[in-house]
């Protein structure tokens, strides 16, 4: 389902543009969004979005921008890290497009972002699988 078209012309900046409407929608009910209306434009205007990106594996990331490479074989994106340790660098991560098996869009405003986010787990440190739970009694760390 999802290839390099998919991605780099139409049907990406719809999901991306429909995730944002139907957030603005839910925001104002009583407003056809087909008719100009300047709150609804203005909020609309102003939210924020994430991509998700599931795998077959498991892994999943958060696609920050895509990477302009010249390779249409595979997704090439620069992922949103989420340990505070990565933010310094930038990640740029390839993926076939073959093992995406989902790419999701949260559309909110800034003002009403949720303080739980989605768990991402590109970075995760072990073999644990969704829905599995990490050690409760990890090795103490020595400093």
């Amino acid at each position: 389902m999802f290839d390099y078209d998919w991605f780099a012309g139409s049907a990406f900046v719809q999901q991306v543009a429909d995730a944002r409407r139907r957030c603005a929608c839910k925001h104002f009910p009583d407003v056809n969004p087909e008719e100009p209306d300047e709150a609804f434009t203005k909020f609309r205007d102003e939210l924020e979005t994430r991509v998700l990106i599931y795998l077959r594996d498991g892994f999943s990331y958060e696609m920050k921008e895509l990477a302009s490479v010249d390779s249409r074989s595979h997704l090439t994106f620069e992922c949103e890290p989420v340990d505070d340790h990565y933010k310094v660098g930038s990640f740029l991560v390839s993926v076939l497009f073959d093992d995406i098996v989902r790419v999701e869009v949260f559309a909110v405003h800034p003002d009403e972002k949720p303080e739980d986010t989605p768990l991402i787990t590109g970075f995760r440190s072990g073999p644990e699988g969704p829905g599995r739970e990490r050690d409760e009694h990890p090795e103490p760390k020595h400093y």
